[in-house]
C-alpha cells in the first residue's frame, strides 16, 4: 500500500526575512485607558484633601536657623562647605542624561518609548527642574541662609509636581495631566514663596511647602496601584524609597558625619535623591509599552 498516496503530507516552507509579518505596537483598548479613572482621580484628590487637612490642623511650623549648620562645614579648594556643594554634580548630569533621552526619543518618535507623545512634558520638567536643582542647592550650601534656600526649594518643587503630572499623565489621562502640570507647578512654586514670606514677616509657616512634598510622595505611592500601560511599574516604587532614604540622611545629618567622619548625611541625601532621579531615567529608557492582554507588546 502506498501510503504517500493516501495522506497529506506536512510541507514546511522557507519564509524570507522580507516576507516576515512585523508587528508594532497598537493603541491600547480605550477600556484600559479610562479604565477606572474616576476612582484613581478621585483617590488622588482624597490625598489631597487629607494632607490639606491634616497640614493645617497643626500649629504652624518655621524653618529653625540651625538648619543652616550642617555636619561637615570642610572648605575644600577654597570651596566652603564643599562636599555638600559637589554633590549636587549629579542632579546635574542625570539632569542633563534625561533631557537629552526625552528630545531624542520625541526626534525619533520610537513608539515603544511613549506611546502618547504628550507624556513627554511633565518628564522634560522633571529632569529640568534636577538640572536647575544642582544649581540652586550649589548655590545654598556655598552660604546656607533663608534667602539663598528658596532657590533650592523653587527647583526642587519643579521635579516634585512634575511627577505628580507625568502620573497623571500615563495612569489616568493625558489631556488632564498636561491640564493640570502648569497649575501643579505655580502651587509647587507657590508653597516656597509663601514660606519665605512667612518667614521674613517673623511668621515661619514651612506647612504649604511640607504638603507639596508629603502629597507627591504618596502619590508615587499611589501609581503602584493603578493601571499602568508600561512595564517597570514598579520603579515608582524606587523612587519613592531613594526619597524616604533621602530625606532619613537628611534626618541624620550630624549622627552619619560622627560616625563616618569621612561624609555626612546631608552630602549623601544628596546622592540618595540623585538616585531617585536616576531610577526614573532607567525606568523611561528600559521599560516597554503593555498590551490589553497585560503583556508586553512585542517589537521586532
Amino acid at each position: 500500500m502506498d501510503v504517500s498516496s493516501t495522506n497529506s503530507a506536512t510541507t514546511i516552507q522557507a519564509v524570507s526575512p522580507a516576507e516576515v509579518i512585523h508587528f508594532s505596537p497598537q493603541p491600547l483598548s480605550p477600556l484600559i485607558m479610562s479604565m477606572n479613572s474616576r476612582k484613581t482621580s478621585l483617590g488622588i484628590l482624597v490625598i489631597l484633601l487629607i494632607i490639606a487637612s491634616i497640614s493645617y490642623s497643626i500649629p504652624p511650623i518655621s524653618q529653625p536657623q540651625s538648619y543652616h549648620h550642617f555636619a561637615d562645614e570642610r572648605s575644600i579648594w577654597g570651596i566652603p562647605n564643599f562636599n555638600d556643594v559637589i554633590s549636587n554634580l549629579p542632579f546635574a548630569i542625570i539632569g542633563i542624561w534625561g533631557l537629552v533621552f526625552l528630545l531624542r526619543s520625541r526626534l525619533n518618535m520610537k513608539a515603544e518609548d511613549f506611546l502618547d507623545k504628550r507624556e513627554i512634558w511633565p518628564y522634560l520638567f522633571v529632569f529640568a527642574g534636577l538640572l536647575l536643582t544642582a544649581i540652586g542647592s550649589s548655590y545654598y550650601h556655598l552660604a546656607p541662609d533663608n534667602a539663598r534656600l528658596v532657590w533650592d526649594r523653587l527647583y526642587m518643587t519643579i521635579t516634585f509636581t512634575s511627577m505628580v503630572a507625568a502620573v497623571i499623565t500615563e495612569r489616568i489621562q493625558p489631556r488632564l495631566g498636561l491640564w493640570l502640570l502648569p497649575f501643579l507647578l505655580l502651587i509647587g512654586l507657590a508653597s516656597v514663596l509663601q514660606w519665605y514670606w512667612s518667614e521674613t514677616r517673623g511668621m515661619g509657616d514651612l506647612r504649604f511647602y511640607a504638603a507639596v512634598q508629603v502629597y507627591s510622595a504618596l502619590v508615587l505611592l499611589w501609581a503602584l496601584f493603578l493601571p499602568h500601560r508600561y512595564t517597570r511599574s514598579g520603579d515608582f516604587g524606587l523612587v519613592l524609597g531613594a526619597y524616604v532614604l533621602a530625606k532619613t540622611l537628611e534626618f541624620f545629618d550630624i549622627p552619619t558625619f560622627t560616625a563616618l567622619h569621612l561624609v555626612s548625611g546631608h552630602t549623601l541625601k544628596h546622592l540618595a535623591a540623585s538616585l531617585a532621579g536616576f531610577c526614573i531615567l532607567r525606568m523611561l529608557q528600559k521599560r516597554m509599552p503593555v498590551s490589553a492582554s497585560g503583556s508586553p507588546y512585542s517589537v521586532l
